[in-house]
């Protein structure tokens, strides 16, 4: 018995004299991991890998320093020429989604047919959403909230349409205040990807069939910045919480709490006033 008593304490000494060396090796892996995810791109004007330099990092991200019609921009009144009148530009429906968080922002995916917005007779379906914070186009030269992307591709030539939204501090928004406990679970936690089920994309904003946008011909606003994109921003601003911008900052990475490209020069393009009626 005492013999089995000695054993048993041996044992666990030895367990003790190892936990230490297994927790540093849990400890060593996980820092090579965050070193392999390192960002290819972020948000800090200081750093050797902020928005001024994009066109540096990769010989295919050239057009963010080259490009003439690159994006955001500044939208001023007295830049918009004119107005035209379309008719049911967006046909939105439920299905399969899932929420992701991406480093650089958090971001819903369809998976199946989610509706499209339909412009000059060519149907763009609508591919994910994503924010970023401050937001990226300015109205007047006033910068607002939050920015949400709504974008829409092409299935042949892969031409892109993005819907932004702009939103001032206030009321909370219903759209991420039911995706609260997803992004919550996610702080923190880039690559992680959870399914949300069916999504609506018409209970993004209110009155999405009855509104005003502003539309010119810009790019990405991230790398590679590709251009030939199609930009409609919302005349209307929504409102949204405080806490909901600082937890869709909370969830990404440092670098990229503050979102946001620059402002780009604007360069003679052309900027109309549409407005959709249901």
């Amino acid at each position: 018995m005492e013999k089995r008593n000695y054993y048993s304490i041996l044992i666990i000494f030895v367990s003790l004299l190892y936990l230490p060396l297994s927790l540093n090796a849990t400890l060593v892996h996980h820092n090579e991991s965050e070193i392999e995810d390192e960002v290819k791109f972020d948000y800090n004007e200081r750093s050797k890998k902020g928005p001024s330099k994009w066109g540096d990092l990769n010989k295919e991200w050239e057009t963010c320093k080259n490009g003439k019609m690159q994006s955001p921009i500044d939208i001023s009144s007295c830049r918009v020429k004119n107005m035209r009148k379309l008719g049911h530009m967006k046909h939105y429906k439920p299905t399969n989604s899932t929420i992701r968080n991406r480093g650089h922002d958090i971001s819903l995916h369809w998976h199946g047919d989610a509706g499209s917005i339909l412009m000059n007779d060519t149907n763009y379906p609508l591919i994910q959403i994503h924010w970023h914070s401050p937001s990226e186009h300015t109205i007047n030269g006033r910068r607002y909230a939050l920015e949400l992307h709504m974008v829409h591709q092409e299935q042949v030539n892969k031409k892109i349409v993005v819907n932004a939204v702009l939103y001032k501090f206030g009321k909370p928004d219903p759209f991420i205040f039911i995706l609260r406990g997803h992004i919550l679970s996610m702080i923190d936690q880039e690559g992680e990807e959870r399914s949300l089920g069916m999504i609506n994309p018409k209970y993004i904003t209110n009155n999405i069939y009855r509104e005003s946008y502003y539309e010119y011909k810009g790019s990405l606003t991230i790398p590679p910045c590709t251009e030939g994109v199609t930009w409609l921003v919302n005349k209307k601003v929504e409102t949204v919480s405080r806490f909901q911008v600082n937890l869709l900052r909370k969830a990404v990475h440092d670098h990229a709490e503050r979102n946001a490209r620059p402002v780009q020069p604007h360069n003679k393009r052309k900027i109309q006033l549409l407005f959709s009626k249901h």
